[in-house]
């Protein structure tokens, strides 16, 4: 008989004198029941995974009905709380935008939040359009949070006696000796240390040098901007085996540097403030794993109906244990492609590709949307661009923002253009323009492309283009 992953964790006893088996405090113990749970669960087929989401979902939405005065408006004709729930009900309950959460944040939250969910806090979202949405959350939330950063762990046998980097918005140059409230009181794990993202990239890579780290968790973006300059440098992080992403919609090129740079793999998982987490990437595959037990979501095209495998559409999701601010059906400004089932034989729904939010889009001037590729890993040792960012400022033309090491020549320039050019789906202008650098948003997050035209059309519902 084979020995499971987590029989191996290095658990932190609660009680004195008792190390092993370990006893875990309550909360912790809870966390991992839920997670061997989880280990069940993943093997179900959809049609199991979606009845045992019903039963959950009903449990929300019987709430959201009879304590939360906006959802009985929004839901009047659509919804029969006395009937147990089909997903043909589900799908007819109309989506709920972030403006309406916005707009009606205090009716769309409970009042009467269940008392052993435990006490109410407010979060808000990065607001990286300078519009953040506020919702309700509690405990309960959070433990599921923690269960599912463990599963994560448990998919990628992460060894937890290694050492983590953390470069993240929130983060200050500092070590702590676990690496994050999901493992704290749990396993006994090695040390997290954590930078500024304040700092350049060449800070970064100097202090991941000196940090030798195991592990390193940071955006997409990032991860690029210092495998390029160790590439240029020609140094190596040598005790690196995994890098992990968050946050931003990830580019195909960055996982080819960190090969390149540094011959690890990469591993990118999908979340959100509001929902927590919605798909993690596959232990086996590079496409993602929808946390089933955690949401239920939905690609929907632009008449509402489910997207099959091959097809992109906008990602609706239905948090299935925020009792606090219900959020069902909820419309979050993304766009996702729908995978095939995955041969690693596991019932959860798969994510091809998250593509981004609607700023991400490319809208050309007959309407349609598109996700551009600028793929301009193989011109760094031709033309020195240190950052680069594609703006959409017309639905004719890109405006293409560089950092540079040096003026471009006239030939490196049309090399640029011809290449940028090549990879976009439709004829568009390029106009370059030399800048001294590149600010993240509020959030720490970064976008190497956005259009303005999308962003002043926030409720565009045009056709989807061929890429």
């Amino acid at each position: 008989m084979g020995t499971s992953p987590e029989s191996l964790w290095p658990f932190r006893s609660n009680m004195p004198g008792v190390r092993w088996p370990a006893i875990l405090a309550p909360g912790q113990s809870a966390a991992i029941a839920v997670l061997h749970q989880l280990e069940q669960s993943q093997w179900l087929s959809p049609e199991q995974l979606l009845a045992q989401q019903l039963v959950q979902a009903d449990a929300v939405l019987q709430h959201a009905w009879n304590s939360a005065p906006a959802y009985r408006r929004l839901w009047r004709g659509h919804y029969e709380p006395d009937r147990p729930l089909s997903y043909e009900q589900f799908r007819r309950l109309p989506l709920l935008s972030r403006r309406q959460l916005q707009d009606d944040f205090k009716t769309l939250s409970s009042s009467d939040v269940p008392k052993m969910h435990g006490p109410v806090q407010e979060g808000r979202t990065s607001g990286s359009t300078g519009a953040p949405v506020r919702f309700l959350t509690t405990p309960v939330v959070s433990f599921y949070w923690n269960v599912f950063t463990l599963r994560d762990h448990l998919w990628h046998r992460r060894d937890f006696s290694r050492k983590l980097a953390i470069i993240r918005n929130e983060t200050r140059k500092e070590t702590a000796a676990n690496w994050g409230m999901a493992t704290h009181g749990v396993v006994a794990t090695g040390p997290a240390v954590s930078h500024t993202l304040s700092a350049d990239a060449g800070e970064h890579l100097d202090w991941l040098l000196a940090e030798r780290p195991d592990y390193l968790f940071t955006y997409p973006s990032l991860v690029a901007d210092i495998a390029r300059l160790s590439l240029d440098r020609g140094v190596q992080l040598p005790s690196l085996l995994e890098v992990r992403t968050l946050s931003e919609a990830l580019a195909p090129e960055v996982r080819q540097l960190c090969a390149q740079a540094w011959g690890v793999p990469l591993t990118d998982l999908y979340s959100a403030s509001e929902v927590g987490y919605m798909a993690l990437q596959c232990p086996q595959h590079e496409h993602y794993h929808v946390q089933s037990e955690g949401v239920l979501l939905e690609v929907l095209d632009d008449h509402g109906n489910p997207c099959g495998p091959g097809e992109v559409g906008r990602v609706v999701v239905t948090a299935l244990h925020n009792f606090a601010t219900p959020l069902v059906r909820y419309d979050i400004g993304d766009f996702a492609e729908v995978g095939v089932h995955c041969p690693c034989g596991r019932g959860l729904p798969v994510l091809k590709r998250v593509m981004g939010r609607v700023r991400n889009t490319l809208i050309a001037a007959d309407g349609k949307r598109y996700w551009p590729l600028f793929g301009l890993r193989d011109l760094t040792g031709k033309v020195p661009v240190r950052q680069y960012q594609f703006v959409q400022t017309t639905t004719e033309s890109i405006e293409a923002r560089l950092v540079v090491d040096r003026p471009l020549t006239e030939a490196e320039e049309t090399l640029l253009v011809t290449r940028v050019r090549d990879t976009l789906p439709v004829p568009m202008r390029l106009e370059l323009r030399y800048v001294d650098q590149l600010a993240r948003s509020a959030s720490g997050k970064f976008e190497d492309f956005y259009s303005e035209v999308a962003l002043s059309r926030p409720e565009y519902r045009g056709p989807i283009g061929e890429r």
